[in-house]
């Protein structure tokens, strides 16, 4: 029956009649039975007396992989169109990309289907062109994105969630929604049939859309994307999340790589370095040649042994798990987006290090993964391998309690451990709350430290103030790390571009380096550096240095906390390849001949250990009224020997 009267085009008008689908779609047995429901529904709404009409895309915003923008109702007119409503940060959309990713493989525009992500951001950060396309880069986004930074189509068509899918037909016509994560099998069936029933009558039309990918006007960088740091204290080395590359690196501390374990493309292997393979692994741990590994999309913790060589799983079975209480064996237990691992002891009386403490960002909780017998804090003995919860009830709150498990996490990203008294805790980066939180060791009580505010449900409290606790303001922190020596928590304050420090006794939040814009300047003062989206830190050094991801700058920064100077670490491999950040290919260049009257200077020798940062400044004294011709070539060298 024909619809009568103006329809309603916001997703509301679908509801009626996708409730009743979903509804008959429950009680279908077979294949053929689901095809023939969703058949009939795309009769009943394509019969409609007027179409639920997405508006045009509004002029002037800004589009990614795409030769020019799009239009609604010119370039996508016989096509079946699929609108993802996403934000970059949200792991929820970050969990629907595998199933969008697979739909691409399956169907493409000359079969009549298109892809386009909404980008309507959270973040005042992710209304930022760069960003998304850093984004779009990181996540391998290859469908046209459009940047809606005022969320003007969200707010038309009545979005309330992220992620939310809309299928489009060929006509610009709404045709289903799917809010939230883990509906692939409705995604494909809603498209498959679409493209069916639009075929039949000869409205498919199988036009090239103009694609043209960021990543492939991109230089060659080595590093790409790094997410996460740690040091081993033993072996000197630098354990380095390679995440854009897919790999791992142990670094000397003169920047030589040891090891590249993985990449550069995305897989699950495991094996001897050469042949296993990782996806997007973040956070990482090393422990007596032993590195642990959150290997994030992979929805795996990895273990790789430096002197035998190889890598195997540890924990979760390769797919995205919902269970939020765990318990089973490490290799049988699923898990979800792990972000970050750390090392800890189930007791005082423990000597060695039997737990990693890990970030379940997919179920915003803190699980624990048992290296050896033990017991949590109130629970029994455990067996080795253990894979279960600690603290966080799995809804997305910013809710502290005194019993782990009612307690509420939001996307935890970074974790860091402060085992001595009085602060025997967990430092947890919380990142859609943009708060620091605290879980005890000693009975698993969760508390605020700074940022967000008292309403667990809020997570919208966001900004860039230095204050003390509630007070304070972060934007989607994703790392921490524990400066034993001062006491200190030192903040990857990401969305605000900056490194916080903060005392866990005063809780005092203020500002150590950034200028809060993101930009890759490095200057002789931390509050004149700038940083990309930091995603990770770490201490060395005897609380010396403090190493950062500077995740879209694509490089290792290293912070003096003794000198207050900052400077890129060079990582290269033994062939003398500098790959310390994006380089391009470049032909070498002819470098001009010194004259030999040319003044040479030579410097009293210095003493240097790997790691130290030293500065080389040339100033030129002129003689008075004279000034350097313009367009003039002048040229001095720098050279040092080595001991």
């Amino acid at each position: 029956m024909a619809a009568s009267g103006a329809r309603s085009c916001n997703l509301s008008g679908l509801l009626p009649a996708q409730t009743s689908l979903e509804y008959a779609l429950l009680d279908a047995v077979t294949q053929e039975e689901k095809d023939g429901l969703v058949y009939q529904y795309l009769q009943k709404v394509d019969g409609w007396e007027q179409d639920l009409s997405v508006p045009e895309f509004p002029e002037g915003l800004e589009w990614l992989n795409t030769e020019e923008p799009i239009s609604v109702y010119k370039d996508l007119c016989g096509k079946v169109v699929v609108l993802d409503f996403f934000t970059y940060c949200c792991i929820n959309c970050i969990h629907l990309l595998p199933d969008l990713h697979a739909l691409e493989h399956t169907y493409s525009d000359k079969d009549g289907l298109l892809i386009v992500g909404v980008h309507s951001a959270k973040f005042p950060n992710e209304k930022v062109l760069d960003n998304i396309r850093s984004a779009v880069l990181r996540y391998n986004i290859t469908h046209p994105v459009v940047n809606d930074a005022d969320a003007s189509l969200w707010q038309e068509l009545e979005v309330s969630c992220w992620p939310t899918l809309i299928i489009l037909g060929p006509r610009g016509n709404m045709l289903f929604s799917l809010i939230g994560e883990g509906h692939k099998e409705k995604l494909f069936l809603y498209t498959s049939i679409a493209l069916k029933y639009y075929k039949d009558r000869g409205q498919i039309r199988a036009n090239k859309i103009g694609i043209k990918l960021y990543k492939d006007s991109l230089p060659p960088s080595p590093l790409l994307f790094p997410g996460k740091i740690t040091v081993d204290h033993v072996s000197n080395r630098l354990v380095i999340a390679d995440t854009g590359h897919h790999r791992i690196l142990v670094v000397w501390k003169n920047g030589q790589i040891q090891y590249s374990i993985g990449g550069p493309n995305p897989g699950r292997k495991d094996g001897i370095f050469s042949e296993s393979s990782f996806n997007s692994p973040q956070g990482v741990a090393i422990m007596n040649n032993i590195i642990y590994v959150a290997d994030t999309e992979n929805h795996l913790i990895r273990k790789i042994d430096l002197e035998a060589e190889m890598v195997s799983t540890v924990a979760g079975i390769g797919i995205q798990g919902t269970d939020k209480e765990g318990g089973a064996k490490g290799d049988e237990q699923p898990i979800s987006s792990p972000w970050d691992v750390v090392f800890g002891r189930s007791g005082s009386e423990v000597q060695r290090d039997n737990i990693l403490w890990i970030a379940m960002a997919g179920t915003h909780q803190i699980w624990a993964l048992l290296l050896d017998c033990g017991r949590l804090p109130k629970k029994n003995e455990l067996k080795e391998g253990t894979c279960l919860r600690f603290a966080g009830s799995g809804n997305e709150e910013n809710r502290n309690n005194a019993y782990p498990h009612k307690a509420g996490f939001a996307q935890p990203s970074g974790l860091s451990l402060a085992s001595e008294d009085p602060w025997r805790c967990l430092f947890v980066a919380d990142s859609e709350s943009s708060t620091v939180r605290t879980v005890s060791l000693k009975d698993g009580a969760v508390k605020h430290l700074v940022g967000g505010e008292r309403d667990p449900m809020n997570l919208f409290a966001f900004g860039d103030v230095d204050g003390v606790g509630i007070s304070a303001r972060l934007q989607h922190p994703l790392g921490v790390t524990w400066d034993k020596k001062r006491n200190l928590l030192y903040v990857a304050d990401s969305y605000n571009h900056k490194i916080k420090v903060v005392d866990p006794k005063t809780k005092n939040c203020t500002t150590l380096a950034g200028t809060g814009n993101a930009s890759n300047i490095i200057s002789s003062s931390f509050t004149d550096s700038t940083f990309n989206e930091p995603g990770g830190l770490c201490i060395g050094e005897n609380g010396e240095l403090l190493y950062v991801a500077d995740t879209n700058n694509h490089q290792i920064k290293v912070l003096d906390l003794e000198t207050k100077t900052v400077s890129v670490f060079p990582v290269f491999t033994s062939e003398n390849a500098v790959v310390d950040g994006p380089c391009l290919a470049e032909k070498p260049k002819t470098l001009p001949k010194l004259p030999k009257s040319a003044p040479g200077v030579r410097l009293s020798p210095v003493a240097a250990c790997p790691g130290q940062t030293l500065q080389f400044k040339l100033r030129l004294d002129l003689p008075s009224g004279t000034k350097l011709t313009e367009g003039a070539s002048s040229c001095w060298f720098l050279s040092a020997e080595e001991y």
